[in-house]
């Protein structure tokens, strides 16, 4: 059953004549003859609307009690159960009843499209989800009902009900909208001239955006060219802060007025952009994908490198941030993430948006503190234990055993001792604990090795001088070591992403690589299990693919969720995907996007083969069926109506060949039924047949008697101790019937035809040899076609199955049938099957033998 289509009138303020027009369109189509029904409109008391349904059939609305009062709403069972071709369902943004089918209208009306009905509906510009905060700027009023804009704009037609603001404030003081002792305040407060002005500018920049992309999706489907020009990709920095709705919602307007892709990131680390208060972050990305977003979480070092990397790795030209609430101070200590966001993105633009003010009466924008976490090391925790227990227990063991000899040492040697396990420290342990190697041994030569000896002061400035020197080449190496290990870490990763994407490139060639992708996409991340879901027609995931365990069955099972494709997501459990390995991460999804589309593309291209070839076959039967069923069907009938002219005395001469005539065309319309129907069972592979050993010599001579005339132009020449073949007798006999009759049609007059047979290593060759005009060897695969008949010309008879049929009993069989030249002229076709059992033929001096009147020699082959 197809979806049914729905047509939205898109109003610009509340009483610009939508209902009116939706019910007018009801009429018109009614009066065209299609069944229409009301399935809910809602008047508000207004005449000329509630004219218009006098001649609408009208749907009975269910009645629900709540709370002790009694509300009605649509009906929606009652109207799939009438299935109209079309429903008029007013208000598309109305919230049901508690305890109605579905929560919103707009459900409602999603379950009649997918029964096939079509719906024409209404709804205001001002219940947009992505326009709700800024018709609450406009009018100061909450819209406590919306529609997702992903609802409307996926309607096949939008019609926008426009209406001058000063002729609707009109029509609002003339009663024609709201009742009387409601007009005044309407006029002063909702119905202004710019209010009406404001919301009139936003529906017909909408429409006009719905208008371009129409267009654009015309352009491509017809194959059109635009100049060259990079597609919009709007990034918004998603922090689960309070008021980041108002942020998602203008990043959305943003993208729809550019036409481009709206993408939502969340960075996992709480350096600038991170710490979400619980259940916000939720909220947020659930109203990113109402807005037509999709949600990305990457974890990151560094809050800004992290939001760069992610930008550049989705090709993105926008990036959206929202103004921090740092102080000044916070900002100098801290450093501005927004700051370094501007220096790292390049040449994507940035948009920095002020924060809608909250609702603490402060005009402030809401703050909270934070906890700063360091940023990861490359130093893997357990060396970096190591390192602080050498930094503590090595300045202690070397100045116990330097305290030994302090009397065969200087200072230098002390300092330079001490600097050896600086650096022995930083290369086990990195930076911080270096530092305090190089601190402590400071000190430590100063109090033991440095006069005068005990005190923390020195009275020689070389001293001084060596000990600010040793700490500063202690810093340094500890940070050169520290910066050492870094790059170590980074080539390694390097090298890694280069072997996971040659991996990756091999993993692609293989015959289905979907399965092979994702293991390596689980291997390459230590994920606990990955997997492609697509979504089922009837809203269910069912796994496409998957490795590791435990396999998530839905998106909320995993930890990181990618768009594949619409209705195709790759859902990942495990660690959350760093911002540096999105690279690698979108190489995976690219190529499982890639697979995922030409196995489409393939099963599309299979479908379209089959209906192809049983479009063909269609064809040709009903050309068969047309000529070689009515010729035979016209030569009964005429011989039947001659014997039953009563009027005409037939010689016995003439009525037997009236009767000749009957006979033969009934059996040679028997046997084309016979083809008919068994081509019919090779084609959807249901053939019986039984194999068991089989005598050439009692089939052969079975198949020529049932040709009835035809075995009169045949030379069977068969030996008696040929082996025995593995067939269906049955099957075997319409194959030597069908291949002999073929030859004999072919054959030119006084040409018999020859059928010979012999026996060779494991298999038996029948052969038939005809005298015709030969088969070029271009078309010898395309005679065993179904309804195809050699030159198609006037003097062919049959419809052109007996090859066919022949051939796919053969194969049943495990047997081959080819074609071969006859010497001299002609054709010959070779029926080849298995030997049943050992073989029990004659020993001769050579290969093989054919059978008696043949000369001995090697196979034609």
């Amino acid at each position: 059953m197809s979806r049914g289509t729905l047509r939205i009138y898109l109003g610009a303020a509340p009483g610009v004549g939508k209902t009116y027009a939706m019910l007018c369109e009801g009429r018109r189509r009614a009066g065209r003859g299609t069944d229409v029904v009301v399935g809910i409109v809602e008047t508000h008391g207004r005449p000329h609307t509630a004219a218009q349904l006098t001649d609408l059939e009208i749907q009975g609305r269910r009645r629900i009690t709540y709370r002790g009062t009694a509300f009605e709403e649509m009906d929606v069972d009652a109207i799939l159960a009438r299935h109209p071709e079309v429903a008029l369902v007013d208000e598309l943004a109305h919230t049901n009843v508690p305890g109605s089918r579905n929560t919103k209208r707009w459900q409602d009306v999603e379950e009649l499209l997918d029964a096939g009905i079509h719906v024409v509906s209404t709804v205001n510009i001002q219940h947009l989800e992505s326009l709700n905060d800024v018709v609450e700027r406009i009018t100061g009023i909450i819209q406590r009902e919306t529609v997702p804009d992903e609802m409307v704009r996926a309607a096949d037609q939008i019609e926008l009900v426009d209406m001058a603001p000063e002729a609707l404030r009109r029509r609002l003081a003339h009663g024609n909208i709201y009742a009387p002792e409601k007009v005044d305040a309407a006029l002063g407060h909702y119905f202004r001239t710019g209010n009406l002005a404001a919301l009139r500018e936003l529906a017909l920049l909408w429409v006009a955006n719905q208008v371009d992309e129409a267009l654009e999706s015309y352009r491509e489907r017809h194959g059109i060219k635009e100049p060259w020009e990079t597609r919009e990709r709007v990034v918004v920095a998603i922090t689960g802060a309070p008021g980041s709705e108002f942020l998602i919602r203008r990043a959305a307007r943003i993208a729809q007025r550019a036409h481009g892709e709206l993408l939502g990131v969340h960075i996992t680390t709480e350096e600038g952009l991170a710490g979400p208060p619980a259940g916000l972050l939720e909220a947020h990305r659930k109203l990113l994908v109402e807005m037509g977003g999709t949600y990305h979480e990457v974890a990151g070092a560094d809050t800004a490198s992290a939001l760069a990397d992610f930008s550049r790795a989705e090709n993105a030209t926008q990036l959206v941030l929202g103004a921090t609430g740092r102080s000044r101070l916070q900002e100098l200590i801290h450093g501005s993430v927004i700051n370094r966001v501007m220096r790292l993105s390049g040449p994507i633009d940035l948009h920095v948006i002020a924060q809608a003010r909250s609702g603490n009466g402060s005009g402030k924008p809401p703050t909270r503190r934070r906890r700063r976490r360091r940023a990861p090391s490359p130093i893997a925790p357990r060396r970096r234990l190591a390192g602080w227990l050498l930094s503590a227990a090595g300045v202690g063991l070397l100045t116990l055993l330097l305290a030994q000899v302090r009397d065969s040492v200087g200072l230098p040697t002390v300092l330079l001792l001490f600097l050896a396990l600086v650096v022995t420290t930083a290369v086990v342990g990195g930076r911080a604990p270096a530092f305090a190697a190089a601190l402590l041994g400071s000190l430590a030569a100063n109090w033991f090795f440095t006069p005068p000896l005990h005190r923390l002061n020195i009275a020689d400035l070389e001293n001084v001088i060596a000990l600010l020197v040793f700490l500063g080449v202690a810093g340094a190496v500890s940070g050169f070591v520290v910066t050492a290990a870094r790059r170590t870490a980074d080539a390694a990763r390097a090298r890694a992403e280069a072997h996971t994407l040659a991996g990756l490139a091999a993993t692609s060639r293989e015959e289905d690589p979907l399965p092979a992708l994702v293991g390596a996409l689980q291997s390459a991340f230590g994920l606990e299990a990955v997997a492609v879901l697509s979504k089922t027609e009837h809203g269910r995931w069912q796994v496409e693919a998957a490795a590791g365990s435990p396999v998530p069955a839905s998106p909320e099972e995993a930890t990181v969720v990618e768009s594949l494709s619409p209705g195709v997501v790759l859902a990942l459990v495990g660690d959350h995907i760093a911002a540096e390995d999105r690279y690698v991460l979108n190489a995976f999804s690219a190529q499982l996007a890639a697979v995922l589309d030409r196995g489409r593309l393939r099963s599309e291209a299979g479908r379209a083969h089959v209906l192809a070839e049983a479009n063909e076959l269609r064809s040709a039967l009903l050309q068969a069926v047309s000529h070689d069923l009515r010729t035979p069907l016209a030569s009964i009938k005429a011989a039947a109506s001659s014997l039953g002219q009563h009027d005409i005395e037939w010689t016995p001469e003439e009525a037997g060949e009236f009767l000749s005539t009957i006979v033969e065309e009934t059996d040679r319309l028997i046997a084309l039924v016979a083809n008919l129907l068994d081509m019919s069972r090779l084609q959807v592979g249901a053939l019986p047949s039984t194999l068991r050993p089989v005598d050439l010599e009692e089939v052969v001579p079975a198949a020529l008697a049932g040709l009835g005339a035809v075995q009169a132009g045949v030379d069977l020449r068969l030996d008696e101790s040929l082996p025995p073949v593995q067939a269906d007798p049955a099957l075997l006999e319409r194959v030597v019937a069908n291949v002999i009759d073929n030859a004999v049609r072919w054959s030119p007059p006084g040409q018999p035809v020859r059928v010979e047979a012999g026996a060779f290593d494991d298999h038996v060759d029948l052969r038939v040899v005809d005298r015709g005009p030969g088969i070029p060897m271009k078309l010898r695969e395309q005679v065993f076609a179904p309804f195809q008949r050699r030159g198609d010309s006037g003097t062919a008879t049959g419809v052109g199955l007996g090859l066919a049929v022949a051939r796919g009993f053969v194969q049943a069989m495990h047997g081959t049938v080819e074609i071969e030249d006859t010497a001299g002229g002609g054709t010959t076709i070779v029926i080849s099957l298995p030997i049943a059992g050992p073989c029990h033929r004659r020993q001769t001096d050579d290969r093989f033998s054919w059978s008696k009147g043949l000369a001995t020699g090697r196979h034609p082959h």
